[in-house]
């Protein structure tokens, strides 16, 4: 039995198939998005995911503005945004546009989704 759907968004193909296969052998139902941030964007708009992970460590400023995007719009603001890794300036900019996201690890990733399972 599936746990929901996650939106992953990556910038790299092959890692977000990657990624994504971790994530459903975790049980999830998994969609991904790694080209264009606008069409990932409106995906999550007509089917809204249980949460959105983004992974900050490849154009951390793709990333930055999907998540922007999805914050702002009254039909997505309140889905969680996980950030998975990033740093330096890239990493306290997007923090700063987007207060209310989770910021962690790759290690803290299953445990984070399954508080998104429970809620």
């Amino acid at each position: 039995m599936s746990k929901g759907r996650i939106f992953l968004i990556h910038w790299n193909k092959a890692e977000a198939e990657a990624y994504a296969k971790t994530l459903r052998d975790w049980g999830w139902d998994v969609d991904f998005e790694y080209e264009d941030g606008a069409r990932g964007g409106n995906a999550i708009k007509l089917n809204p995911p249980a949460a959105v992970v983004i992974y900050h460590t490849r154009l951390p400023s793709h990333g930055r503005a999907t998540a922007e995007y999805l914050a702002e719009a009254k039909s997505t603001h309140a889905i969680p945004l996980i950030f998975v890794g990033g740093e330096g300036e890239a990493l306290e900019k997007t923090k700063a546009k987007i207060p209310g996201a989770k910021f962690i690890s790759e290690a803290q990733l299953e445990k984070s989704l399954a508080k998104v399972a429970k809620s």
